[in-house]
């Protein structure tokens, strides 16, 4: 597994209120799911909606799964932040 600093936690937090022990659990789910399947990605989804307190409409959503499902989300997290 990756391992990042917690520069990199502190980031994530002042851009989303979100802490480093809901990231780690949250993650921690991730590698546990099957990130093809529609109704996981969905809950994982609805999870970070409410983790972020940011409304994800249903048409976010729909690409938010078609993004994840044929493989074209970034693989580097720390060039997004």
């Amino acid at each position: 597994m990756v391992s990042f600093s917690d520069n990199f936690f502190d980031k994530i937090q002042k851009k989303t209120n979100v802490s480093k022990n809901d990231i780690l659990s949250l993650a921690s789910k991730l590698q546990q799911s099957d990130l093809k399947n529609e109704g996981t990605l969905r809950e994982i989804i609805h999870d970070l909606s409410k983790l972020t307190g940011k409304e994800v409409t249903n048409e976010k959503e729909e690409k938010i799964i078609q993004a994840i499902k044929n493989d074209k989300v970034p693989k580097n997290l720390d060039k997004m932040l």
